[in-house]
Formats: structure tokens, sequence, C-alpha cells
């Protein structure tokens, strides 16, 4: 794994306010082939029960979600594959789904080790959860008041009462570059 000041110096360099859901020049065809070897190794460390798909209009190009049953623990495992650096990172949460929960415990050292040597044969780089949770400090996150008054706005017209527990908190890395734009 790269040392983690230049995983850091490397989600600075590629963060572009111009571009959020993808680079300039991206790949798709290469992209798609990434991604596909990726939850194929997955697949056959795990088994069918692993899924995976794509997700449109997003700064992430795909997630491969493992059942709780599969791992062998007590907590399912979410792989996400941005469309920056192509950036890899993976964890652990009893929540299902293909986010990863802030505070939740990530995968073994054992699976980063593989999952490492991975992305490196793909072309991919491994970025530990634990450092795309970290607060997010580039340019295009930056709050903007009027956005938030509508997306606030929006969320009252839909009747969505619920409290987003991680609302109050400040945008991290993986918010800029494994979620949706």
């Amino acid at each position: 794994m790269l040392p983690l000041d230049r995983l850091r110096e490397l989600q600075r360099e590629l963060d572009d306010p111009a571009h959020l859901e993808y680079p300039e020049g991206y790949d798709w065809s290469a992209a798609r082939q990434r991604f596909e070897r990726l939850a194929g190794a997955l697949e056959r460390r795990f088994g069918p029960s692993v899924t995976s798909g794509a997700v449109p209009d997003a700064s992430l190009y795909g997630f491969v979600l493992v059942p709780a049953e599969a791992t062998g623990t007590d907590r399912h495992l979410s792989v996400l594959m941005s469309n920056f650096g192509p950036f890899v990172t993976a964890g652990m949460g009893k929540e299902w789904g293909w986010g990863l929960l802030r505070g939740e415990a990530g995968p073994s050292d054992e699976f980063v080790a593989w999952l490492d040597e991975l992305c490196t044969e793909l072309g991919c780089v491994y970025v530990p959860v634990e450092l795309v949770l970290e607060p997010y400090d580039g340019p295009t996150l930056q709050e903007d008041e009027e956005a938030e008054a509508v997306l606030a706005a929006l969320a009252a017209e839909s009747g969505d009462e619920e409290e987003d527990e991680e609302g109050d908190l400040p945008p991290t890395w993986l918010d800029r570059y494994f979620a949706y734009m």
C-alpha cells in the first residue's frame, strides 16, 4: 500500500471542481473492465452471494457487497471503486448498503493486503477507509448556503422528516470520491 501521505496527496491532486463525477478524458471502457475484474475476484473469494453494480451520476463507479454470512463475521463488506484514481476502498458494517458508515470497523489486515495486491494488478489505488473518512479539505465540496437551502426545501417538500444522524458531520473524502454528486 502507498504511504498515507502519498495517498492524501493523490486525493488532493485529482480533486477537480470542474469534473465532479469523473476526470477529464475518463476511459469508461477501461473502468468497466477494472470493475468487472474487481467484482469477479471478490465473488471468487466470497462466493455467489456477492452482489455488485455500477452507480450513475456519481464520483463512484461501482460497489461490491459481500453479506455478513460470506465474510464469516457479523458484518457485511462493502468495496467501492471511484471514477478517480481509480481509488478503491472497503469497509464493514452491520447495516446493509454500499455506503461506508462512519465509525464502523474496517476489514482484516489479511483482506486489506489481498485487496491492495489486487488493486495493484488492476491499476487501482487502495485507500484505507480511515483515510477516506478524514475531513474533506479540497475545493469541490465547499459548503454553499444556497444549495443547502434548496436541499432543505426539497426534503421538506418530499415529506422526509427523518433525522439524518450524519447530517451535522463535515464532508469527508468519501463524500468527494465515493458518492452521488
